[in-house]
């Protein structure tokens, strides 16, 4: 099925059209339901091919090609947008408040309350958990709250300042990636089965290698149509919300949807089977993940490109964010994860998409 979608992307970009102004409505809704539907089928096939990689590497090195993958998708299209026709300078600032309302609040609100109804009070590893925390909290600080608060009248960053976030932001991602891939990987595993966990790293020997090898072509395979779609989408994202006269953030909201519906799939799916510890990877470690790429990328892109990069929120999405964040550390730090802590993530987010349409 996905070999038989990439044929038909890869055939039509080939005869790709060239959008122009003006746009008749039918042939644009067309367009734009054919576009997201290829981008979506191959964000899909991204993380299945990612997810039988994990399941050959083990955690945390499965989980974190998982986000990975799913983080090179949401730049792509971030990109795309930004530099798109309508030159969208906020596109970086709404996707990453986007993402964070959707992993932190839907995701890991619909795993916790679904989990805790089958399971009851799911364990994981609560350092671990912190870990997430810790950069999140120090990266969504720094990146969407403190760019509101240093006086700039239009939002943006002093090219010194862009400069400095985007290379704190860099570094300290790389180090949290060094530590959680040797020393502290058993923060990163089910509390439920430290044996096999441990002793997985020495059989590197014994794994399939051409299986690797294929998988993570594979992957760049299921990346390619969307690097290739991208451009049409952010332009017929544009046209549609300004027909329709919808809120610019309508944008971020649907790329962090379309980039991160799969995996949201597959952090449900987890905390469903018990593996709170996995859920806790794929959600907070995706989110960790996004903050980490994300903000490097758009900073230097705006850089080279001379574009404007607004990341100042606005009061009451500064409150939506220090809500969440206190809110998380509660949930994902106590000795177990309940519905009830599920369904007032849940809540949160409910607030965010009444804010969307009645800002």
């Amino acid at each position: 099925m996905l070999g038989a979608w990439l044929v038909v992307l890869l055939s039509a970009i080939l005869h790709e059209p060239v959008f122009t102004a003006p746009f008749s409505v039918a042939p644009t809704v067309i367009a734009f339901v054919v576009v997201l539907a290829a981008i979506v089928t191959a964000a899909f096939g991204v993380v299945h091919q990612a997810e039988a990689l994990a399941k050959i590497l083990g955690d945390p090195y499965g989980t974190l090609v998982l986000t990975l993958s799913v983080v090179v998708v949401e730049v792509i299209l971030i990109s795309s947008v930004m530099l798109g026709p309508a030159e969208s300078a906020t596109i970086a600032r709404d996707s990453l408040f986007a993402v964070m309302m959707i992993i932190l609040n839907a995701v890991m609100g619909l795993a916790c309350l679904l989990g805790g109804l089958r399971h009851g009070h799911q364990p994981y590893n609560r350092q671990g958990s912190a870990s997430y925390l810790v950069m999140i909290i120090a990266l969504t600080s720094l990146a969407l709250i403190l760019p509101g608060l240093l006086g700039s009248s239009d939002g943006t960053l002093g090219t010194v300042q862009a400069i400095g976030l985007a290379t704190i932001s860099a570094l300290l991602y790389a180090f949290f990636l060094f530590l959680q891939t040797t020393r502290h990987r058993d923060l990163y595993v089910e509390v439920e089965t430290p044996g096999p966990a441990q002793t997985e790293p020495t059989t590197t020997t014994a794994r399939p290698r051409a299986i690797i090898a294929v998988r993570s072509v594979l992957v760049l395979a299921t990346v390619t149509p969307i690097v290739l779609l991208s451009h049409d989408l952010a332009i017929l994202l544009d046209v549609g919300i300004e027909a329709l006269g919808a809120p610019p953030v309508l944008s971020g909201i649907l790329i962090a949807m379309i980039v991160f519906t799969p995996e949201a799939v597959t952090a449900v799916r987890a905390a469903l089977s018990g593996e709170m510890q996995r859920t806790i990877n794929l959600g907070l470690g995706a989110f960790v993940s996004t903050l980490g790429l994300t903000i490097p990328a758009v900073l230097v892109i705006g850089l080279l490109t001379g574009s404007s990069v607004v990341l100042a929120e606005s009061p009451a999405n500064m409150l939506l964010i220090g809500v969440t964040l206190v809110l998380s550390v509660v949930s994902f730090t106590s000795p177990r994860t309940n519905a009830l802590l599920g369904a007032v993530h849940l809540a949160v987010f409910a607030m965010f998409v009444v804010t969307v349409f009645t800002p």
